[in-house]
């Protein structure tokens, strides 16, 4: 776990869901793999081949821009892949129940800090996979409102979602705090425009970071 210009007063903690809010590299990297294969299988490629030019774009990206990390939203769009489709296939085919299940602990540090702070969810994911996620993980009530794909139909790190996020939660952005597993996706904007941020590899550093604040 790394923090980052945590603010004083904490009003808000916005948090990533995939690789954040559960520990399941299995499920991280399905997510991906399954979207990646379906892509591969309605082109006539296989899914080796699929997964090269997803893997040589990333790279490609990345050596054009200093090191940051793309989405794959964002990837699928420069493969002709528009968000609307994006949408409707991962909430098709991801199966959060085939990976993941309640995590207890989690669930009791998120409900003491819902105490004291307003907590929502901000993901690549369509709202209605990432509700099937938290569901599985027993979160659902606890994390209410989540921000998705199909919000505003960009893909994270953009503006317009997390001015959302504060919208929403009628937050300034110098008392929220963004958790989440990837740097460029989850916490270089935020830190950008105010926010402080966490660095979590998994569930655990959540947990643990959550009964530091609560």
């Amino acid at each position: 776990m790394k923090t980052y210009n945590l603010p004083e007063k904490i009003s808000t903690l916005i948090f990533d869901i995939d690789g954040t809010l559960y520990t399941s590299a299995e499920f991280v990297h399905e997510q991906v793999d399954v979207q990646v294969r379906h892509w591969a299988d309605l082109n006539g490629m296989t899914h080796k081949e699929a997964r090269k030019k997803i893997s040589d774009f990333r790279k490609k990206y990345a050596a054009e821009h200093g090191g940051k990390k793309i989405s794959l939203g964002n990837v699928f769009l420069n493969f002709g892949v528009d968000i609307d489709t994006s949408i409707k296939w991962r909430i098709e085919l991801l199966k959060p129940e085939s990976f993941l299940k309640p995590d207890e602990k989690l669930k009791k540090a998120l409900e003491d800090a819902s105490g004291k702070f307003k907590l929502i969810a901000v993901t690549n994911n369509p709202v209605e996979a990432a509700r099937k996620t938290l569901a599985v993980l027993g979160l659902e009530k606890v994390i209410p409102q989540i921000i998705g794909l199909d919000t505003c139909r960009k893909s994270k790190p953009a503006k317009e979602i997390l001015n959302l996020a504060l919208e929403r939660t009628d937050s300034k952005a110098s008392e929220c705090i963004s958790i989440g597993d990837r740097y460029d996706i989850d916490l270089a904007l935020p830190l950008e425009m105010g926010m402080g941020g966490v660095l979590v590899s998994g569930a655990e550093e959540v947990t643990e970071f959550l009964k530091t604040i609560s």
